[in-house]
């Protein structure tokens, strides 16, 4: 990929640069300003969908035919850039980033057009149930069963790490269908139409950050409709590692990473250091700060060969390289944030954190969000699989040639 200056890509940045500097509302921009997590602040996020739906523009990667923007390797990553530069919410990536594209890719033809459409427009939230108490990363261990009953299947069991289910309207899960065979056999993948089902409990989980991110979903003899499986009959296996490929695959960290990156420096240009001058000028801060900064230009460089078609983006073991650089560098960049914030990071305020609240922060802008966002990364290398897990598959795929 090379994003050299060409006439026709500076037109385009130009273009993308005027439409997130005068569409957003205030409101949107204030949740960009209080993201403290993968999942920016529900409503005004979604609101955010919905203009940038208006304008064609809220699905980049995905296939023209199904809504997406046609827009080069190159165009996608200068949206990217621009995008991030601006601290505007990054889009849920529930429905997007992961359900659309498996819908895409497995659906059938009545799924996408029923289900699609909405996705794009975000008038859907889907949240995903996939773990459970004792099926996290050995996910299948899985034990929520579902048993076919005419048209229909019923449930029975429970998920947890369900993020957002108290805010979404549809779910897609992995359920027990037969415990016949090895354990990855016997699963089968579920859209769910509606999360309030009889029989159907969610239950929010308050995180370290003082935020109901997360759920608990109990299932008593909830009845389903047999339409929402996607792929076959106890082959969900297979459907749940397609898109497990799309949620650890993420190609565009790295302007998100970079965006900490200027939030710690424009930070500590403002702090004094108990050594004098700023902490900016302190050569231990300057070196710690470079060899992150260095580690983000690592991972953009891999990234641009990736979305430029190179093989490395077929690598069974890409997604789980991505994953595991991508979160940890995360964990490493919020761990700066909070020590960089120091004492005024410490007050948990919640009233502030919330858009539209009207509360004032104590400290500045930075110092409100730096703790909650060091506490809710420490989860980054935990979801989608634990790094330890993707340190074994990188293995395994390396050591199987």
């Amino acid at each position: 990929m090379n994003l050299e200056p060409k006439p026709e890509l500076e037109a385009f940045r130009q273009e993308v640069a005027e439409f997130l500097d005068t569409a957003p509302t205030d409101v949107i921009r204030e949740a960009g300003r209080k993201t403290t997590s993968v999942f920016a602040p529900f409503d005004a996020t979604m609101a955010w969908q919905k203009i940038l739906n208006g304008k064609g523009w809220a699905a980049p990667e995905w296939p023209v035919e199904h809504g997406g923007t046609g827009w080069s390797a190159e165009e996608r990553f200068v949206f990217a850039e621009e995008y991030c530069k601006r601290n505007l919410p990054p889009l849920l990536p529930n429905c997007l980033k992961m359900i659309g594209p498996l819908i895409i890719d497995l659906g059938t033809e009545e799924q996408k057009a029923r289900y699609l459409p909405r996705i794009l427009a975000g008038d859907d939230y889907w949240t995903q149930g996939y773990s459970e108490p004792e099926a996290g990363s050995d996910l299948a261990s899985l034990t929520c069963s579902a048993v076919a009953d005419g048209d229909d299947y019923i449930i029975n069991g429970s998920k947890t790490w369900t993020t957002l289910a108290h805010r979404a309207n549809r779910m897609f899960m992995l359920v027990r269908t037969s415990s016949e065979g090895r354990k990855q056999q016997g699963i089968t993948f579920l859209l769910l139409d509606r999360v309030d089902y009889p029989g159907m409990e969610i239950r929010p989980i308050v995180g370290l950050d003082g935020f109901p991110e997360q759920c608990e979903v109990f299932f008593d003899d909830v009845r389903v409709p047999q339409s929402g499986r996607v792929g076959a009959e106890n082959e969900g296996w297979t459907v749940a590692k397609h898109l497990l490929k799309y949620e650890r695959g993420s190609s565009s960290q790295a302007p998100w990473l970079y965006r900490f990156v200027r939030m710690i420096r424009e930070a500590a240009a403002t702090r004094t250091s108990p050594f004098g001058g700023t902490l900016a000028q302190d050569p231990v801060f300057q070196r710690e700060l470079g060899e992150l900064e260095a580690d983000v230009a690592s991972v953009e460089a891999v990234e641009k060969l990736a979305v430029s078609g190179h093989p490395l983006a077929h690598d069974l073991a890409f997604p789980s390289f991505n994953k595991t650089v991508g979160t940890e560098l995360i964990q490493r960049l919020t761990s700066l944030m909070a020590r960089v914030s120091g004492l005024e990071g410490l007050s948990l305020q919640l009233q502030a954190l919330t858009v539209g609240g009207g509360t004032a922060p104590l400290g500045d802008g930075f110092d409100l969000i730096a703790m909650p966002y060091y506490l809710n990364s420490r989860a980054a290398s935990i979801y989608a699989g634990t790094n330890e897990v993707q340190r074994d598959l990188i293995a395994r795929s390396l050591m199987s040639r």
